[in-house]
């Protein structure tokens, strides 16, 4: 970050466990990648090349290299596990992430019927070889809305003892399901019952907007951890996490410089 005498808010510096910033990759070019890596590569700390896009990109390879190189982490979207899942090739979704050398994967259940006693066995077995992400929430608005807040806690909890080390609360790359409903508004009495019976260093909150971002880090703080930010959103969302963007400009008074 550039030199200022401003006061703000103290953030975690990378190799972080906290404030972390997660971007969806739908499909950018190697070039676009690159030049968001070089403008921000210091506040990126995952890719995840989006739901089966890294079957399809011929660039990924390249893309994975660069990220390498640049200490940004990588994961593959939890749709391409549950699409190995559901064609039953397990095994097969173990050999991809071995053989693009993965250190991380996620483990979804948003799309397929898959209960959740039956994602943390795969949360417990990928965990005997990778950093395991896992997901909690459904990819379709309404069966989202169905599922309790306690159910929401529950799924959490039982994802972590089963080995994850980070779980992502749903909100799609559009914020219109999971936590949001499907016109985009967030579910605030869910997120403040989650918030208030869990460690919120072990969330990542899907937030692919900039009311989302700037609601999380007001209620949490400024190392909050978000996903799904856009390609291009990484630093205004810094700018989000600093008190310097209009929506959080007076929430941070008094930080340390």
């Amino acid at each position: 970050m550039n030199r200022t005498t401003l006061a703000l808010p103290d953030r975690a510096t990378k190799p972080r466990r906290t404030g972390l910033t997660m971007v969806v990759d739908g499909g950018v070019p190697l070039g676009t990648l690159r030049d968001i890596v070089a403008s921000a590569g210091e506040y990126l700390d995952f890719v995840k090349f989006g739901w089966g896009t890294a079957l399809v990109s011929g660039e990924l390879g390249a893309k994975i290299e660069l990220l390498r190189a640049n200490d940004i982490d990588f994961y593959f979207g939890g749709t391409l596990f549950e699409k190995h899942i559901y064609q039953g090739r397990f095994d097969d979704f173990r050999a991809l992430c071995n053989e693009w050398s993965c250190r991380y994967v996620e483990v979804s259940n948003g799309t397929i019927e898959l209960s959740n006693f039956e994602k943390t066995g795969y949360v417990r077995k990928l965990a005997e070889e990778f950093t395991v992400i896992s997901e909690v929430g459904f990819k379709e608005a309404e069966r989202s809305d169905r599922l309790m807040p306690r159910r929401w806690i529950e799924y959490v909890e039982d994802d972590l003892s089963a080995g994850a080390w980070l779980v992502t609360l749903e909100a799609r790359e559009s914020g219109s399901s999971g936590i949001c409903h499907a016109d985009g508004q967030l579910r605030v009495g869910l997120v403040e019952e989650i918030v208030s019976e869990l460690a919120v260093d072990r969330l990542l909150f899907e937030a692919p907007t900039t009311p989302l971002q700037a609601h999380m880090v007001r209620r949490i703080g400024p190392n909050v951890n978000l996903g799904n930010v856009s390609p291009t959103g990484v630093l205004a969302l810094e700018t989000l996490r600093l008190g310097l963007r209009a929506d959080t400009l007076t929430d941070f008074e008094g930080a340390e410089p």
